[in-house]
C-alpha cells in the first residue's frame, strides 16, 4: 500500500498578548476541591451549605462560585448527623486565579453559624482539607 504523503501544517503566529488572555482563562477554569470535615456536638446535628458560600482570594478581589457539592443538602435542606459524628462532604468551586496564595471559604448567610475559614494557603492540586466545625 502506498503511503500518502501530507502536506505540511503551516506555521501560525500568535500574538503574545493572545496567549496570555487564553492562558489566564484556562487558569481560571480549573476547579477548586475542598474536603470538609465537621465534627457534630453532644446532640443532633444538622447542617447544609448555601449557593452564597465563596472562595474569596486574599490578595485581589476575585471571588470563586460553588459550583458542585457532596454528600451535603444544599439550604434549604438538611443533612442530619449523630451527637458525636464526624461528618465529612466536599465542595467544588470555580477556579481561582494563577497569582493567589491564598484564600478565605466564606458562607454568606442572613443567619448566624456561616462556615469561614481563614486563611487557606493554596497549593499546586488545587484540593485541600478543612475543619470546619
Amino acid at each position: 500500500m502506498p503511503l500518502i504523503d501530507f502536506p505540511a501544517k503551516p506555521k501560525t503566529k500568535v500574538d503574545v498578548a493572545i496567549k496570555f488572555d487564553v492562558q489566564q482563562i484556562v487558569e481560571e477554569e480549573r476547579q477548586v476541591i475542598v474536603h470538609c470535615k465537621y465534627d457534630a456536638g453532644n446532640d443532633a446535628d444538622g447542617i447544609r451549605i448555601w449557593k452564597s458560600t465563596f472562595l474569596y482570594a486574599r490578595d485581589s478581589s476575585h471571588k470563586s462560585s460553588l459550583i458542585h457539592t457532596l454528600k451535603i443538602s444544599i439550604y434549604p435542606s438538611w443533612t442530619f448527623i449523630e451527637p458525636r459524628k464526624t461528618f465529612y462532604f466536599t465542595l467544588i468551586f470555580s477556579g481561582l486565579p494563577s497569582s493567589c496564595k491564598s484564600f478565605d471559604l466564606i458562607e454568606n448567610i442572613p443567619e448566624p453559624g456561616g462556615f469561614f475559614v481563614e486563611n487557606i494557603s493554596r497549593n499546586d492540586l488545587d484540593v485541600y482539607n478543612v475543619d470546619i466545625s
